[in-house]
């Protein structure tokens, strides 16, 4: 469940554009997120939501103001800081899969594990049976990721993205490939993450009925904040 603990927060986020004229993409963001909650960042097409979870998820680096992970001031540090950050505390899930289709979806899920070094390789084999497990796909587990269906696929990127047990999982439009079935699946998959793992969910959505079923949502409008809920 939610907890009072903040998991990220940002004081003042601002950002232009300037091709092909300046313009501010985020004006004076400041929020909280907290552990354990599913926060959905909602807007038309152009409020800044994608851009501003660019931002929090520390890949774009070109903006005003601060950004705190687990209470550490991420703004400034270096590339390759940053990308370490990014492994250990946060995962990714987008609109769509990025898997490598000739891997297995155990390799898939593997690659980020690996990458960070922190375990051997079988231990690593081993918690990505336990990921693929808990999204019930322990089955498809040797067969090439290109084989199985767009939702399936979906959930072997989520297994990615909590392989190396992050904080913060970020989602853009992670379900906007999905049909309703598979939607309502992924969401169930994030509410448990969230609730019952303890891990922070950002997602930005289109979808109405996915965002006003999250536990809070940030509403944004030419770049900054309309409505920003309480904690529930």
């Amino acid at each position: 469940m939610t907890t009072n603990k903040v998991v990220l927060h940002t004081q003042g986020i601002g950002k232009y554009f300037y091709d092909p004229v300046k313009f501010k993409a985020l004006d004076n963001i400041s929020f909280e997120a907290y552990e354990g909650e599913f926060l959905t960042l909602v807007g038309k097409s152009g409020s800044g939501k994608s851009t501003l979870l660019y931002c929090l998820s520390t890949m774009d680096t070109s903006y005003d103001g601060n950004l705190f992970i687990k209470g550490e001031k991420v703004t400034g540090k270096k590339t390759d800081e940053l990308a370490a950050i990014r492994n250990r505390h946060i995962g990714f899930v987008f609109q769509f899969h990025y898997l490598l289709p000739e891997f297995s979806c155990l390799k898939n899920v593997m690659i980020p594990a690996l990458k960070l070094g922190q375990y051997s390789a079988d231990e690593i084999e081993e918690r990505a049976y336990e990921k693929l497990k808990m999204l019930d796909l322990a089955s498809q587990a040797l067969k090439p990721a290109s084989k199985l269906s767009g939702g399936q696929q979906q959930r072997v990127a989520i297994a990615r993205a909590l392989i190396n047990d992050p904080a913060i999982i970020m989602g853009d439009e992670p379900t906007g490939n999905l049909d309703s079935k598979n939607t309502e699946i992924v969401f169930d998959i994030f509410k448990e993450i969230a609730h019952d793992f303890g891990k922070t969910i950002i997602a930005v959505t289109h979808d109405n009925d996915f965002a006003k079923a999250s536990d809070r949502t940030i509403e944004l409008a030419d770049g900054k904040i309309l409505t920003l809920n309480k904690q529930f």
